[in-house]
């Protein structure tokens, strides 16, 4: 028969641990937020329905963004033991320079519209973190502003050629002179693709109060306080805008963009530059015929064609195609550090993310976008780790295996 006993204060002191108290709500929130989808649940209950959305979703049925993130799950990694792994380094050269982590920011559009501190905290946390922030052209901050909130930070400016060269010529001087020092162009845009999920939400730019987004607003009341109460919606390429998404997009896409409009750009850039939306590997190839220093695979977040190519699955015959004269980049997917691990592994000379850090900038500003940065470096650690490689530079593609 048990005997039972009081137990003593010491053995419950040992036993008692409560946890720090926290203040601040914001530190709080986060702190509970131990991987990219434990942000994404935060950034979906502190965002209105159309802005999560807009991030959150894809074109038509969204199945290139399905298959994208089914690839990376299917990745079976193969690790060695035995190799010393207390010291690891995640840095990698990009485009011929260092960043402390084999990512950069991906370019996003109306970011000040997921959270008010918008670009500008996410070039912050990309110049405290080594790593290079992309503003797109349809950014909700100036060229100048979001250097001016960085000044140390490496930055790249993500162009669409309009009709009107002479708009595009002038946002690339702003940003050479701004010190940009790449251009991304994206060539997957002729027209908007079908994002289903806005056009049922009725997304404008800037948001609209009707009774819908009146409701939903009620429950995201520091979401429209903060909106209303800071600076404007404005872009980093035009002045001003009222209509939907779509409607937007299409005014700005120009579908009659051939490979003069490439040339136009090489000759026009002074810097890198960098082709955003490859889905095929010729067409990888005639990229770094016309110039481009990277190839970025992507199938723009599955945001335009829908049951596009899967990047991660066409990496392999892009690196044929390029044979070593470009890098070779890919976006799409990307969730955790371990699909980052992968993505190098398999022959990526980098990687993009976009979902990742707005989930973390809606769930809180500045210091969601960190606690990305932070759970992405963790996994990425613990992965190597756990492969048995201590630099990037000695990943292979045998350690992580597409059945």
């Amino acid at each position: 028969m048990t005997k039972r006993r009081l137990p003593r204060p010491s053995e419950l002191k040992q036993i008692l641990r409560p946890k720090p108290v926290v203040l601040n709500p914001t530190d709080r929130r986060l702190a509970g937020a131990h991987t990219i989808a434990d942000l994404r649940m935060l950034a979906r209950r502190r965002t209105p329905r159309a802005p999560f959305d807009y991030t959150d979703g894809a074109a038509e049925l969204e199945d290139s963004l399905r298959r994208a993130r089914q690839v990376f799950r299917s990745i079976e990694f193969h690790p060695n033991v035995l190799r010393g792994v207390s010291d690891v380094d995640t840095s990698k050269e990009i485009l011929g320079k260092r960043a402390e982590l084999p990512f950069a920011f991906a370019p996003t559009g109306f970011t000040r519209m997921m959270n008010h501190e918008g670009e500008r905290a996410v070039a912050r946390v990309a110049q405290r973190n080594g790593v290079p922030f992309s503003l797109s052209t349809m950014g909700t901050t100036s060229i100048e502003d979001a250097a001016e909130a960085a000044p140390g930070a490496r930055k790249w400016f993500q162009l669409y050629v309009w009709h009107d060269h002479g708009a595009g010529e002038d946002l690339m001087n702003r940003a050479w002179e701004a010190g940009y020092d790449t251009l991304m162009l994206t060539v997957d845009t002729p027209v908007a693709g079908a994002r289903m999920r806005d056009v049922r939400n009725g997304l404008t730019i800037p948001p609209g109060l009707t009774l819908r987004t009146f409701v939903d607003g009620a429950m995201h009341p520091s979401w429209w306080f903060n909106l209303l109460t800071t600076e404007p919606l404005s872009f980093a390429s035009l002045s001003h805008f009222d209509g939907t998404v779509a409607e937007l997009l299409n005014m700005l896409f120009d579908p009659t963009l051939d490979f003069d409009d490439l040339d136009w750009v090489r000759a026009t850039w002074p810097g890198k530059l960098v082709v955003k939306g490859i889905q095929n590997a010729d067409d990888a190839r005639d990229m770094v015929r016309h110039g481009a220093d990277a190839v970025l695979l992507s199938n723009h977040g599955g945001r335009q064609l829908d049951r596009a190519p899967t990047p991660l699955e066409l990496l392999p015959a892009a690196l044929d195609a390029v044979n070593g004269e470009a890098e070779v980049w890919l976006d799409t997917g990307i969730l955790s550090g371990g699909d980052i691990v992968a993505a190098i592994a398999r022959g990526a000379d980098a990687v993009l993310i976009g979902r990742a850090f707005l989930y973390g900038l809606m769930a809180g500003g500045e210091r969601g976008v960190q606690r990305t940065v932070d759970i992405l470096r963790t996994e990425m650690i613990r992965t190597m780790q756990l492969l048995g490689v201590r630099t990037i530079g000695d990943l292979r593609p045998s350690h992580a295996v597409l059945p």
